[in-house]
């Protein structure tokens, strides 16, 4: 008798099986139906067992075939690309591939489209990078390409998501994409995410990013659902050649005296409670357990009134807001991002210095409207927190201001990858500016712990 297959809401179905170990090892009987049933992501292994066992069996759950799709025009891959691809292939097409910010993702994506010619849903963290892949697509492979998310539900062939979107859609589209490339994959480790992976029957799978690891391990995740880490590439390979030369300063700044006192006061009422409480941020629920007692006496409170205000005056230090000036003047023929960690800095600034501010506050044809006028050289400055940290394409972009951030090295890196697009002549200049005396000192020695800030690095004052 032929094992039937079938789709059912991001998993996969037999109604029987054969008495092979293998093979049921990755199904569980469904109490409720009598079925066997098991996540989607294990169709490929489920029908190359089959084949391999020389059993008939009937392939009722995919909802796809081989798509004609071929380069629109040649596209002859930088070294480090086809190294990617080939090393992808090799892998069976699954697997990661890190490559830093500027390096040629996307078009990686584009060359593996056309090699494995099947129905691709392409997933990415935001509405703007939607929009830049749909562009993309369209541009070297000729067809249409839909999409899902925004307001938006064209599903093609070729689609691109956001991971909000895909994460509420994959049990209805699960089984229609035989390749599934997830853009910026150290998103997918989240929970509510991992189901993209998890609920879809895809046989070939491409995780991209520029920082694949993750403090909390997730990277085994995405390694467990898209394939083992294919190939890596370091920004130092690439500058001078395929990046832009980059130089990063480090700037420390001193709190005036007022702000030091106003500083070490909050700081003081913050870290006496912890202490008192035996609260420790080395173990991974001690923030977590720290906002909870916070919360519970007048005292927790004030201590967490503390923690904000402490770290609000090291962030947004009036030496700071000097400092970006004189970086400005200094840089007023150039094109500058200026980073934040928080929105208040952002329209802070922007009110100071006359300069529109971008966040995730900001619609999305005011975001195009900025972003253009940046890209004529309009616009020298773009104010932002978060929004800009990752995928968004700003190639003109000269000089990088980090104002404020986490201790995420992702974050820092991805921040130095948004000025590192080539263009002639182009020698990019980040500036991380931080505040002496603070906590922020030991943020900062946090997140430069990376191969792209561990050489060449200069002071500044």
């Amino acid at each position: 008798m032929a094992t039937e297959l079938h789709f059912d809401c991001g998993t996969l179905v037999a109604p029987t099986l054969p008495d092979d170990d293998a093979l049921r090892a990755r199904f569980q009987r469904d109490t409720r139906t009598g079925v066997y049933r098991a996540a989607a992501r294990h169709y490929r292994e489920v029908v190359l067992r089959l084949r391999e066992l020389g059993l008939p069996y009937e392939d009722k759950a995919k909802r796809f075939e081989p798509l004609e799709v071929a380069l629109a025009t040649p596209i002859e891959p930088f070294p480090h690309q086809k190294a990617a691809l080939e090393a992808w292939s090799g892998a069976g097409g699954r697997g990661l591939v890190e490559l830093p910010t500027g390096a040629g993702k996307t078009l990686l994506a584009v060359l593996a489209i056309a090699r494995v010619k099947r129905p691709t849903l392409v997933v990415v963290p935001t509405l703007d990078l939607m929009t830049q892949w749909q562009g993309v697509l369209s541009k070297h492979l000729g067809l249409p390409v839909g999409m899902l998310g925004g307001g938006v539900s064209d599903r093609q062939p070729l689609t691109v998501t956001t991971y909000d979107s895909a994460a509420m859609q994959t049990e209805f589209h699960g089984n229609r994409f035989g390749f599934l490339i997830c853009d910026e994959c150290h998103h997918l480790p989240a929970p509510s995410y991992r189901f993209i992976a998890e609920g879809s029957l895809a046989p070939y799978r491409l995780g991209l990013t520029a920082t694949l690891e993750r403090t909390d391990g997730g990277e085994r995740v995405c390694e467990e659902l898209l394939g083992p880490l294919v190939h890596r590439t370091d920004i130092r390979e690439l500058q001078g050649r395929y990046l832009a030369p980059y130089e990063v300063r480090r700037v420390e700044v001193p709190l005036t005296p007022e702000e030091q006192a106003r500083h070490d006061e909050a700081r003081a009422r913050y870290l006496g409670f912890i202490r008192q409480r035996g609260i420790r941020f080395d173990v991974p629920e001690g923030w977590a357990r720290f906002l909870a007692e916070s919360q519970r006496t007048e005292e927790g409170r004030a201590a967490y009134r503390g923690y904000r205000e402490q770290r609000r005056i090291a962030l947004t230090s009036s030496a700071k807001q000097d400092v970006l000036w004189r970086i400005l003047l200094e840089h007023r023929e150039d094109r500058a991002i200026v980073f934040t960690d928080d929105n208040e800095t952002v329209y802070t600034l922007a009110r100071r210095l006359l300069l529109p501010a971008l966040t995730h506050h900001t619609p999305v044809p005011e975001r195009k409207a900025l972003l253009a006028a940046f890209a004529s050289g309009e616009l020298p400055v773009l104010l932002t927190s978060r929004v800009l940290n990752e995928g968004v394409d700003v190639p003109e972009a000269r000089v990088g201001v980090v104002l404020s951030g986490s201790g995420s090295v992702r974050e820092h890196v991805q921040r130095l990858g948004r000025i590192l697009r080539q263009r002639p002549g182009k020698r990019a200049l980040l500036y991380e500016v931080c505040s002496a005396q603070t906590a922020e000192a030991s943020i900062s020695e946090r997140r430069r712990q990376h191969r792209a800030y561990q050489e060449e690095e200069g002071e500044a004052c």
